[in-house]
C-alpha cells in the first residue's frame, strides 16, 4: 500500500497490477487479497470485491496504464504552453515505462 489514513487507503501501482493479472487468471479479488496479506477484515469484505472490479473497468478502458495512480503527477489543467525538449523525453520515457509494464504483465 502507498498510503493508510482512516478514511482511505491508497494503493500502489505495483499491487494493482498484481490484482488485475490474477484476476485476468481467474482469482477472485477476496482470495488475492487474502493470499498476498492483506487483511480483509480491515478492508471490508464488500471493498475488496469493489476494489477488484473498479480496477478491472480501469484496466479495460485503459490498459495496464489506467491503473496508475496520477493524482500527484497531473493537476487535470491542460498545459498552454509549448513543452521544452526536456519535457518530451521525460513523458516519453514515463509512457515506454507503462507499456513496457503492460507487455510485461501480459507475458505472465
Amino acid at each position: 500500500m502507498a498510503w493508510v489514513s482512516k478514511k482511505s487507503i491508497t494503493y500502489t501501482f505495483e499491487i494493482k497490477r498484481l490484482v488485475i493479472y490474477e484476476y485476468i487468471v481467474g482469482k477472485v479479488p477476496r482470495d488475492i487479497f487474502t493470499e498476498n496479506g492483506f487483511y480483509i477484515t480491515i478492508i471490508w469484505h464488500k471493498g475488496v470485491e469493489q476494489f477488484g472490479c473498479r480496477w478491472k473497468i480501469d484496466y479495460d478502458k485503459g490498459g495496464i496504464i489506467a491503473l496508475d495512480d496520477t493524482r500527484k503527477s497531473s493537476s487535470g489543467r491542460p498545459i498552454n504552453r509549448e513543452l521544452t525538449k526536456e519535457e518530451i523525453i521525460e513523458r516519453q520515457q514515463a509512457k515506454i515505462k507503462l507499456l513496457e509494464a503492460q507487455v510485461e504483465l501480459i507475458k505472465n
